[in-house]
């Protein structure tokens, strides 16, 4: 049993549960069309199903509804954004067509994002500076769920990072978008939910024993993805998105799931970068790194999978199960 929406119904749906929840049609417009993009690229972990946390948040204040958030412009390549505990979406939106310029000026620019949230598929803000002709680097962090490589108590969050290359023709040539964990927090939590089994090597319980039991897992730490270079990779983030932006540690940052803690106050750093600022031959040279890889039988470029699920979602829509259509308070129909 399930029920079928168009992507346009997505949004709506989003959109109608936001405001509903108490946020401002200027913080929910933004979070219903990430939404809405989430579901597109098959990324369900970050579409509808994560709108009753969402839902649950505005409602017990880990995100400001009516929040404002506020643009400071301190030197000709920074910019910063202080989110003022609202959703990430609109913070981002306030300030990217303004990193833009600035990258366009002066070949590179940054802009940090601080007092934020969860903001959802971070490749999607990354292919958006590739859409303006720039080279997107993105990260955030996120409350402390990885250990240390040999101890037991979390310090960083599983702090993603995604980068997107512009293709010369404003669209991106390919898009990279992983964490620091060998998975992510979210498919834990799903699978936590189900009451299902998760497979081993994803994370260790509180004890710092390896786990199959979801539960167990999130009361514990995920493994982060290559032993000590992906806890590395994770601390590099930690860097930029939090110390460098001013936000609070993972370690003090409250769970983007449940309501306890107030609002987690974490933050993001974007790079945008001019390759034409450097040298001539960017896009070439791309092109042929990508068609080297694309050559290969049983290889493919970073976000191949997201691509084409984009296009049969375009035209089939998204297909929810019972349970999250019941979460959602929509009727289902039997098949």
């Amino acid at each position: 049993m399930a029920i079928e929406l168009d992507l346009d119904s997505v949004e709506a749906l989003a959109l109608r549960r936001l405001c509903e929840a108490g946020a401002s049609l200027s913080q929910a417009a933004p979070v219903a069309r990430s939404i809405r993009a989430a579901e597109r690229d098959g990324v369900r972990s970050h579409g509808l199903m994560y709108l009753p946390v969402y839902v649950e948040h505005l409602a017990c204040g880990k995100v400001d509804g009516n929040a404002v958030p506020v643009l400071d412009r301190p030197r000709a390549g920074a910019v910063t954004v202080d989110a003022a505990h609202g959703f990430a979406h609109p913070a981002i939106d306030l300030g990217l067509p303004v990193l833009l310029q600035a990258a366009h000026d002066c070949g590179i620019a940054a802009m940090t994002l601080r007092r934020s949230y969860n903001c959802g598929v971070l490749g999607h803000h990354a292919e958006r500076i590739a859409e303006a002709g720039l080279i997107g680097l993105c990260f955030t962090h996120a409350p402390a769920s990885i250990a240390p490589v040999g101890g037991r108590l979390p310090v960083i969050g599983t702090n993603p990072f995604a980068l997107a290359v512009p293709d010369g023709a404003g669209g991106a040539r390919f898009v990279l978008d992983q964490s620091a964990s060998v998975v992510a927090k979210s498919e834990v939590i799903l699978r936590s939910r189900r009451g299902e089994a998760i497979p081993e090597g994803w994370a260790l319980d509180a004890e710092g024993r390896p786990t199959r039991d979801a539960a167990a897992a999130l009361k514990g730490s995920m493994l982060p993805a290559g032993g000590a270079k992906g806890f590395g990779t994770g601390l590099l983030v930690e860097v930029l998105a939090s110390a460098l932006a001013g936000a609070i540690p993972s370690r003090e940052a409250s769970p983007f799931s449940g309501s306890v803690g107030g609002p987690p106050a974490t933050g993001q750093c974007f790079l945008a970068i001019d390759p034409a600022a450097f040298a001539e031959g960017f896009v070439d040279r791309i092109a042929a790194l990508a068609n080297a890889i694309e050559l290969q039988d049983g290889a493919r470029l970073p976000g191949a999978r997201r691509l084409a699920a984009r296009a049969r979602i375009d035209s089939s829509g998204v297909r929810l199960d019972r349970d999250l259509a019941d979460r959602l308070g929509l009727h289902v129909q039997s098949d």
